[in-house]
């Protein structure tokens, strides 16, 4: 329940909440003159981004809440003379639910904002519509916050190829799916092939689309004295790199396409059939580690390696969740899992070093939960990068043993520990004469055990063999440690060439 009073607007709820069961909305004040449900709660919005008297709602889903209460964790508004009570609370749902359920449907009526308006930031994307809503996920779930956030950045432009794993069961848990469509009525296209292939699924969408565009730009200018040589030219050299960009290529694709309705020629007709194309799509291929580190590994390397404008998301629980806990290549030393129930005995693979080492693919490692800012800037820089970017983002699970109310909690341990670095690796940078390597993360400010004593992953070879525990916790703080001095030499300024380099 939101405390309308105590709120400032500061939106972290909506990002985090694995359901998008809880939302933000800034609109026109005048909008709610007129039949206001009684217990609909408003403020007027604290800026002036989107106009003057503008109003500001946070409203919830009371049937699609899963009460996991990530949002109520989160939450930094608190009561100076309660500090128990923040601008979320937890309530029973049984009394509140009616009168909810008739805000929710009223909120859902309210203007979506304006998208070219929209400042890429966590506070203003939790304004963008998400498309990806209601999934059968478990509750505090770490990994649909990041599917939910890719819906509000690049909307109804997505094409989603996705491995078979947690993400394609709540993501296509036929007949229903969670990924929406808009007020438009548009949305992302979400396809499951198999585990084993879906980089080279997420490649050959990346192949259609390029072939669609490229027959659709030919098109354009055999057909340029028919639609407008004006029209024609202004379609091929759309930059499209902004949200008011893409805006502006939708208007001249509907204006060419407005043009073409009474043309009868064949090529007329094709061009028709595939001006959608000439707007930009931002193709996603999406899975777990199970995949991305394991079975899928050799595709998505190919896939690296090629240089295509592909966006990789791995969702990255370190172990195969939907199969029941298998240990996978992530799974991290120590930890205890099937067929490695006496804890794994080698350190997790870096994937991203792998994907660095091509030198001009875009890398990311993010968690939301520990520095949001960080999560979110990947995502944009990752969808601008010209070539191959991938993401890899951590995603707390219920297979690692503990209630994930506390997964914002563990995933700053995680951060703080060095047991989870976050790091940019951008190829552009190096034309600005600095390094590709960003290091994101401050030095390791707690030991990892205290990350690892609150998940079951850990203490369960812990109580099996305490010695045994300590020497691979041992190995495990070793290796933080070495790999932090690692990327820091990484992210240091390149040295200026010496003399000798000169001559």
């Amino acid at each position: 329940m939101w405390d309308a009073a105590l709120c400032i607007q500061c939106n972290k709820c909506a990002l985090v909440c694995p359901h998008a069961a809880i939302r933000a909305k800034v609109y026109p004040g005048a909008v709610l003159s007129g039949d206001v449900p009684a217990t609909f709660k408003q403020v007027p919005y604290k800026g002036k981004e989107y106009g003057e008297q503008a109003g500001y709602t946070i409203q919830v889903a009371p049937e699609d809440c899963t009460g996991c209460s990530l949002c109520v964790q989160v939450c930094p508004a608190k009561d100076r003379t309660n500090p128990r009570h923040k601008a979320l609370d937890m309530a029973p749902q049984a009394s509140l639910v009616s009168a909810e359920r008739e805000n929710y449907a009223f909120f859902l009526g309210l203007p979506e904002v304006d998208r070219t308006r929209v400042k890429l930031d966590v506070k203003h994307t939790q304004f963008l519509q998400p498309l990806f809503e209601y999934s059968g996920a478990c509750a505090g779930c770490g990994e649909t916050p990041y599917l939910k956030l890719m819906t509000q950045l690049f909307g109804d432009r997505l094409l989603i190829a996705n491995a078979t794993g947690c993400s394609s069961i709540y993501g296509g848990n036929l007949p229903t799916t969670p990924y929406a469509i808009n007020t438009q009525g548009r949305g992302p296209a979400w396809a499951n092939s198999l585990f084993e292939d879906n980089a080279e699924f997420g490649l050959g969408m990346r192949l259609g689309v390029d072939q669609h565009e490229s027959r659709a730009r030919e098109l354009v200018r055999r057909l340029a004295p028919q639609v407008g040589e004006a029209l024609a030219q202004a379609l091929l050299d759309a930059p499209q790199q902004s949200e008011g960009d893409i805006a502006e290529q939708r208007g001249r694709v509907d204006a060419l396409r407005l043009t073409l309705a009474s043309a009868t020629s064949v090529e007329a007709r094709e061009l028709a059939r595939v001006c959608d194309y000439l707007v930009r799509k931002s193709i996603w291929i999406v899975g777990g580690d199970g995949w991305a580190y394991d079975i899928g590994f050799g595709g998505l390397d190919h896939v690296l390696s090629l240089g295509r404008k592909v966006n990789i998301l791995v969702l990255d629980t370190e172990v195969y969740s939907n199969t029941g806990g298998q240990q996978s290549k992530s799974t991290p030393i120590g930890a205890a899992a099937k067929f490695a129930v006496a804890g794994k005995v080698t350190a997790k693979k870096d994937l991203g070093a792998m994907a660095r080492d091509y030198g001009d693919v875009y890398v990311a490692t993010v968690a939301f939960g520990a520095k949001d800012a960080q999560t979110v800037r990947a995502f944009v820089e990752a969808e601008a990068y010209p070539g191959t970017a991938i993401i890899i983002a951590y995603s707390p699970c219920i297979a690692h043993g503990y209630d994930l109310a506390h997964g914002l909690d563990q995933q700053k341990l995680a951060v703080d520990s060095g047991y989870w670095p976050l790091y940019r690796f951008d190829p552009r940078r190096e034309a600005s004469g600095d390094s590709p390597f960003v290091l994101d993360a401050a030095p390791p400010k707690v030991d990892l055990n205290t990350f690892t004593r609150n998940e079951t992953r850990f203490r369960l070879v812990e109580q099996q063999s305490p010695e045994r525990y300590r020497a691979l916790m041992a190995r495990g703080q070793a290796d933080i440690v070495r790999r932090f001095a690692h990327y820091d030499e990484l992210a240091s300024p390149p040295a200026p060439p010496s003399n000798s380099d000169t001559h």
